[in-house]
């Protein structure tokens, strides 16, 4: 499959804060928090990060990386593919 056409959704164990301009996620391993795997994102990634919901495609996604910021639609592809898989290989996504 196409990984354009690809739909992401979040884990359920997690907690996502915005702190001071960042947003956090952090893992929820036996009811507590997981200290030790503790995730920031930056502006871009908060967006990426608010986009997977199970309905936005990664291109849609890559669409409104290209709306959001100043980047070319190549980049915005290379560096959302990338940001998706780390996600997905933090376990944070499926």
């Amino acid at each position: 499959m196409n990984i354009s056409k690809r739909y992401f959704i979040k884990e359920k164990d997690l907690v996502t804060r915005c702190v001071a301009g960042e947003t956090i996620v952090v893992p929820v391993k036996s009811n507590v928090g997981d200290l030790d795997s503790i995730y920031t994102l930056n502006d871009i990634g908060t967006t990426i990060w608010e986009l997977i919901d199970g309905k936005n495609n990664v291109h849609q996604i890559i669409e409104a990386v290209c709306n959001t910021y100043e980047v070319t639609p190549q980049l915005a592809e290379k560096d959302t593919i990338e940001f998706l898989n780390s996600l997905a290989q933090a376990g944070l996504i499926r």
